[in-house]
């Protein structure tokens, strides 16, 4: 046998070796040689990868999310997802001190109210790069769908449904109270009539969440809650917060709503609204939220679109909510496969029914059609309805929406329970969310 001499034997060691070290190179970087954009964790393997996800919702999506995420594991054995859900203000507050400690979960349930705020802070990943290579698939989901979650260009998140803003209510108990049915055209005086006549019955109204309503309220003004650059207000009159209020404390005053003690309590969720409760016979809600109210309240409902006048120009369509992934992830792959089947999965979406919104994807909703329940018939006809009849939705809420709304809600509950008139609530709050949105300015 000839001896290979020790010279050369060294010298093809070297070869090998740079080239190891050129093919781990060209992987890493994608095979261009560049620097990635997104962050992959040494772990992220298909065998050791772990996950956390946040959302927000009542007891059924915390159900159906858990058995959703269940099939996944099943699917990915190698991916294990930690859950952390909670009722839509106690999220909030669970959140912020994870993003002032850099520890958000890496999908993150996100409200467009609060996306221009996580971003503004670089808490969120820009999600064009997964989108782009096919690593989060939207090929099914319109470009306009897409783009809702869009701040200055770039993508924050991805929706997960469509929705729009409705009055629910129980036709059962108003036929009781002689009421055969409601004008699609209703105003705000139709329903402090309705209001007036049910309370005869002893059945309440909700509260009409007041960073929902008194925007719409506005809106049917051709005013907005936040101007355009998010620098201010979007109205100057205060007019406009005295006459909505005006209307809402005297509704309160004659009890047509339910005691603001108790309702100031509550999670919002809907095992704890009025109508399943049977206190209620009318709830002012998103159309996602309508069959779990219904499932909640153990009967049939109905959904009809918001009073008016001018109710075209209030109503909008809007992501029901969205799937953001954190910038400290170092899962950002694994996160956005996840976000990709949630969005474009049948069998998932047959678990979601349509509580996150009508689907996005295409084919989902081609898909769902044949299953479709009464329920579910309702919300899809309703969400087509109102595509037709609203208007383009206001840009993502700016940075110090949540501290304005805060504001208004203290203002709401000051009115109520006699501290402020409203007319001095309106002109401190004017005062007060400009200061706060102020500091939006460049």
């Amino acid at each position: 046998m000839k001896r290979i001499p020790i010279p050369v034997l060294l010298l093809v060691m070297l070869l090998f070796t740079i080239i190891g070290c050129s093919s781990s190179q060209q992987s890493a970087n994608g095979g261009t040689g560049s620097s990635r954009t997104i962050e992959t964790a040494k772990s992220e393997s298909k065998h050791d990868v772990k996950l956390r996800i946040a959302w927000w919702g009542g007891q059924a999506r915390h159900d159906y999310t858990l058995k959703l995420i269940e099939m996944y594991q099943q699917q990915n054995p190698g991916v294990k997802i930690d859950t952390e859900y909670a009722g839509f203000d106690d999220y909030w507050k669970k959140l912020a001190p994870q993003a002032a400690a850099n520890q958000l979960p890496d999908i993150i349930q996100m409200d467009i109210s609060y996306l221009n705020q996580y971003s503004s802070k670089n808490q969120l990943e820009d999600l064009d790069e997964l989108t782009s290579n096919g690593t989060l698939d939207v090929r099914s989901a319109s470009p306009e769908t897409i783009d809702a979650g869009r701040i200055g260009g770039k993508l924050y998140g991805i929706t997960l449904g469509v929705n729009a803003m409705g009055a629910t209510f129980d036709a059962a108990l108003l036929k009781q109270a002689g009421i055969a049915s409601i004008p699609v055209n209703w105003t705000w005086s139709d329903l402090e009539q309705i209001a007036k006549r049910m309370k005869g019955q002893g059945k309440v109204l909700d509260h009409m969440r007041f960073d929902q309503f008194f925007p719409y309220y506005l809106r049917t003004h051709n005013q907005h809650y936040f101007s355009s650059d998010g620098t201010s207000l979007g109205y100057s009159d205060p007019q406009y917060f005295i006459d909505y209020f005006t209307m809402y404390l005297k509704w309160y005053d004659a009890g047509y709503m339910r005691n603001w003690d108790k309702e100031s309590l509550t999670k919002l969720t809907p095992e704890e609204n009025p109508v399943a409760l049977g206190d209620g016979f009318m709830t002012m809600a998103w159309s996602n939220q309508f069959i779990t109210l219904q499932e909640a309240s153990n009967k049939s409902l109905n959904m009809i679109g918001m009073p008016g006048p001018n109710g075209k120009q209030g109503l909008y369509l809007k992501p029901t909510m969205l799937f953001s992934i954190s910038k400290s992830s170092k899962q950002k792959t694994e996160a956005a496969k996840f976000i990709s089947w949630f969005i474009n999965d049948l069998e998932a979406n047959k678990l979601i029914h349509g509580d996150r919104g009508i689907p996005i994807s295409a084919a989902v909703k081609e898909g769902l059609k044949p299953l479709l329940t009464e329920a579910d018939q309702k919300v899809y006809d309703y969400v087509a309805w109102a595509q037709l009849n609203s208007s383009a939705m206001d840009p993502p809420d700016p940075p110090g929406a949540a501290e304005v709304s805060k504001l208004l809600r203290d203002m709401q509950e000051q009115i109520l329970y006699r501290k402020l008139s409203v007319e001095e609530a309106a002109a401190k709050f004017m005062n007060d969310a400009n200061a706060v949105l102020a500091k939006n300015k460049k």
